[in-house]
């Protein structure tokens, strides 16, 4: 089992910049790719980004396709969400997770496990 944890959230103005981080537990952490969620108040959970167990392949959502930088850290358990230029519609808690059912699509919640508590991101405009 993998236990995570989210940091690096808070208010910004539009345009500005923060960089997420997600700590994971235990010594698998490299043995799974790792995916970054994010849900706004009364709507679902939407795929950010998507990272492979190496570093060496990424895969982001059109919205945040060249604003937004999924890396990871194997050595520090830790993968990090870079975001840049952020709109108000970035408002929302994100959430990271490992990717455990490859039964589903890569931006699917079914497809990741053991979500961690997220952090939450306000973009003033």
């Amino acid at each position: 089992q993998v236990q995570l944890v989210e940091s690096g959230g808070g208010l910004v103005q539009t345009g500005g910049s923060l960089r997420l981080s997600c700590a994971a537990s235990g010594r698998t952490f490299s043995s799974y790719a790792m995916g970054w969620f994010r849900q706004a108040p009364g709507k679902e959970r939407e795929f950010v980004a998507d990272i492979n167990r190496s570093g060496g392949s990424t895969h982001y959502a059109d919205s945040v396709k060249g604003r937004f930088t999924i890396s990871r850290d194997n050595a520090k358990n830790t993968v990090y969400l870079q975001m840049n230029s952020l709109k108000p519609e970035d408002t929302a808690v994100y959430y990271c997770a490992p990717r455990v059912n490859d039964a589903y699509t890569i931006e699917s919640p079914r497809a990741y496990g053991y979500w961690g508590q997220g952090t939450q991101v306000a973009v003033s405009s």
